[in-house]
């Protein structure tokens, strides 16, 4: 689909990765860009309809699909990550990360999807992980969440492919983000990552991969288990 004239929403678009989406699609050209967050005054950008959208807050997420029903393109970007081992993490944070990572994205998926639907062509962009593939310590929870997300893309593109909704899954290692400021690996910009992505969604390409990690990563899903498993995140 053509960015230039959609209709977008971005969640999470108040800062990082979400950020540039949101300032990227208003320079190609959308016609309107709902920016969502949970605080919409914290979205500090011109030409945007702030909105507010909590992925835990289902009445939220409703309100926000009445208010945005224009709705063309839809970018799933808001994630949390809480750190630490999936044996060891409290479970509130192991719920934490599903409940919005997966079930957040969910649940603004299926609430603006007959607008989709309605609207089309349209397209959806759903912010997923390398993580989603290789599940080193530490990050057990917040990857477990990210490979379910991955198979949630799969199985809405396949529901979606005969309304005339492409769904493309955008797959990246850390980003220069405060969400992982504290991690020491490299880290891409997080404003090249965006482009790529978006580039891949007027493509209507299935994945995007945005960063030479994730390339490797995907590489060795078909070789030796170990392989991936064993996939260095950080020098």
């Amino acid at each position: 689909m053509k960015i230039e004239g959609s209709v977008a929403l971005v969640t999470g678009a108040n800062r990082g990765l979400g950020r540039h989406f949101t300032e990227q699609l208003l320079a190609r050209g959308a016609a309107k860009v709902y920016a969502a967050a949970r605080h919409p005054d914290s979205v500090a950008l011109d030409g945007v309809v702030p909105l507010r959208i909590d992925l835990t807050d289902q009445a939220s997420i409703d309100a926000a699909a009445e208010v945005a029903s224009d709705v063309t393109l839809l970018v799933n970007n808001a994630g949390v990550y809480t750190a630490g081992g999936i044996l060891s993490a409290p479970m509130a944070e192991v719920h934490a990360e599903m409940d919005t990572n997966f079930y957040g994205t969910l649940a603004v998926t299926r609430a603006f999807a007959p607008h989709l639907i309605a609207n089309g062509p349209a397209a959806i962009l759903n912010v997923l992980s390398v993580l989603a593939w290789v599940h080193p310590i530490g990050f057990g929870a917040y990857a477990a969440a990210k490979a379910a997300a991955w198979a949630q893309t799969d199985a809405v593109r396949e529901e979606l492919a005969s309304h005339g909704v492409d769904v493309t899954a955008l797959h990246v290692g850390f980003m220069n983000t405060d969400m992982v400021a504290g991690i020491d690996a490299p880290k891409e910009d997080p404003g090249v990552v965006a482009a790529l992505a978006l580039d891949g969604v007027e493509s209507g390409l299935i994945e995007v991969l945005a960063d030479q990690l994730s390339r490797d990563v995907k590489a060795q899903l078909s070789a030796d288990r170990g392989a991936v498993a064993s996939t260095p995140l950080a020098p």
